[in-house]
């Protein structure tokens, strides 16, 4: 007797209403100013190369809050593109295939690495994909997720089935501190995570997890360090204090093994060189909002320290990381604080900005869909991107 063949999670997947309708609600920054616009707007069609995502979950970040307020670097980098779908940090099933695609059968959850590479660069070529030459970003140089579908180059959509919506979102962000971490081992190092937003808590719970001998975290807002404390950090320090003498002191004068600065602020990344023991490794993957001066001698040179810069994730050494670490157990789900429908779009970005949150996730089908105008067939049928 034939035993039943079993069913893969992928194929398990596919069994979703695929009925696509010919609109969809979107967020939009349409004009250049802050705020932003929930408008009634075409669904895209996948063209050569591309898939359709009815999406599920769409995480913010400070990106999104630059946009929404339409800053200096919000206006520099987005004025000629708009109106603009932003947001970026998603997960979401795919519905409809481009021309030339299928790789991701429909039904299949995804996330998305939002860099969008040329593959042909000089980096691309040389294995260094997240830097590419001619990057370009979702949701800042191509419409993005906060909407109900959107389209995405297949190449950049990774399998996610088995994860929620919400985690499957946040591998996006997760993955950030996954290479900030693991550009060198940190088994057994004592670490420092300078700044507990969402990608430094990411941090502290990785360096935990990955069996660092002790992890010490710092901000300058209480409920956060109060978050790291609860993601694994054995010490958690008021940013705006003498933090450098502190960790000294507890690690018996020689300072930390790593140091993973996530948090842009010029004190803090003084303080990250400061700490650092002699050979020791820094990671820089805070922004800061200025030029920042370091004495590149003492802090760095004579005291022979290793220090990156860290942008985007390694494609796709960081998302098999990422997801090994989740697979075997990481819990980040309590990074989450707020799940709102997308019409409560000025709330989540009020959470943002007020700091009072950790990550604050949309969740774009709040609605039952329209009933369908056209099909996943069809769409492919038409051709072309609207």
């Amino acid at each position: 007797m034939t035993e039943p063949r079993a069913t893969s999670p992928i194929a398990a997947a596919i069994s979703i209403d695929l009925r696509i309708p010919k609109t969809m609600r979107a967020l939009v920054k349409a004009r250049p100013e802050a705020g932003a616009e929930l408008r009634e707007v075409p669904v895209p069609h996948p063209g050569p190369g591309e898939v359709l995502i009815r999406l599920e979950a769409v995480s913010l970040c400070g990106t999104d809050l630059h946009i929404y307020h339409w800053d200096p670097w919000a206006q520099g980098r987005l004025g000629k593109y708009l109106p603009r779908i932003f947001g970026h940090e998603m997960a979401g099933r795919v519905v409809a295939h481009g021309p030339g695609t299928g790789a991701v059968p429909l039904g299949t959850r995804v996330a998305a690495e939002t860099h969008l590479v040329d593959w042909t660069c000089y980096q691309c070529r040389t294995g260094r994909e997240h830097v590419c030459a001619n990057l370009r970003i979702l949701g800042v140089d191509a419409d993005g997720a906060f909407a109900e579908y959107m389209i995405l180059p297949e190449r950049n959509a990774w399998p996610s089935e088995g994860l929620s919506p919400e985690i499957a979102a946040l591998q996006e962000p997760m993955g950030n501190a996954v290479f900030a971490t693991f550009v060198e081992d940190i088994t057994t190092a004592t670490v420092a995570v300078l700044g507990c937003g969402p990608i430094g808590l990411m941090a502290v719970a990785i360096c935990r997890f990955a069996g660092a001998s002790r992890v010490f975290a710092t901000d300058v807002m209480p409920h956060r360090r109060e978050m790291a404390a609860r993601m694994g950090s054995d010490c958690v320090l008021d940013g705006a204090g003498d933090v450098v003498a502190e960790i000294r002191r507890e690690t018996g004068g020689t300072g930390v093994d790593v140091v993973l600065e996530m948090s842009g602020a010029e004190s803090a990344i003084h303080q990250a060189f400061e700490m650092t023991t002699n050979g020791g490794r820094v990671s820089l993957l805070g922004l800061p909002s200025r030029p920042v001066t370091i004495d590149l001698n003492d802090a760095i040179i004579f005291r022979g320290l290793r220090v990156y810069g860290i942008t985007g994730r390694e494609l796709w050494r960081t998302w098999y990381k990422t997801a090994a670490l989740l697979r075997e157990g990481l819990d980040v789900s309590p990074i989450i604080t707020h799940r709102l429908p997308l019409a409560r779009y000025e709330e989540a970005f009020d959470l943002l900005a007020q700091g009072v949150a950790g990550k604050v996730v949309l969740l774009p089908q709040e609605s039952q869909i329209p009933e369908p105008e056209s099909t996943a067939q069809s769409m492919v049928n038409e051709g072309g991107a609207s």
